[in-house]
């Protein structure tokens, strides 16, 4: 069986609204052919079908959030002139129930294929987050002897450092030497 709509796409219009991996209406209508209109008068007829963990209306705020990430236009716009509402993967399944068409089948069995392919994704993301977590952990015990080798490896390729020059007059060894007979020959000519 052939699906008509790519999961990868389908994934991509899966949005987090109160801790819930939902799907727009906006999105599902565009998924199912049919107008976003048609799609929301379908479910308020089978009000019964879809309780509140099914699927709900979006406050205010999340349209704004919505609306940044996905383009929903502006009330007033020309766009939509309701809150948008937005449906669980329950949800999902339940529209099939409503909307009987060969096409609304074969996109609900996309969709929730989505649905178990993101859940696979967040599970994996999750042990690698927990691996991650435990090399960090491990590595931090190594963090100390791990500099001290670098310290060790910076003192290595740091040129020594050369001698620097004196500035000025220097007195060599032998003109001491010299000048000190000179001093006490002086003494002992005038002891006399």
């Amino acid at each position: 069986m052939t699906t008509t709509v790519p999961i990868e796409s389908i994934v991509s219009k899966i949005v987090f609204i109160r801790d819930e991996k939902v799907m727009l209406d906006r999105d599902l209508a565009q998924l199912y052919g049919v107008e976003t209109g048609a799609l929301n008068r379908a479910v308020k007829r089978n009000a019964e079908r879809f309780p509140e963990d099914f699927m709900f209306q979006v406050t205010g705020e999340e349209a704004e959030v919505l609306r940044c990430q996905t383009g929903i236009s502006k009330p007033g716009r020309g766009g939509r002139r309701y809150l948008p509402y937005v449906f669980t993967e329950q949800g999902v399944a339940m529209l099939s129930s409503v909307l009987n068409s060969k096409r609304a089948i074969d996109v609900n069995i996309a969709i929730m294929r989505a649905f178990v392919q993101l859940r696979k994704m967040i599970k994996s993301n999750n042990k690698l987050a927990r691996k991650l977590a435990e090399l960090e952990q491990h590595l931090e015990s190594h963090d100390e002897q791990i500099q001290a080798i670098f310290e060790a490896i910076r003192q290595l390729m740091t040129p020594p450092a050369k001698p620097r020059k004196n500035i000025g007059f220097v007195v060599k060894e032998k003109q001491a030497a010299y000048s000190r007979r000179g001093v006490k020959r002086k003494k002992a000519k005038h002891a006399r």
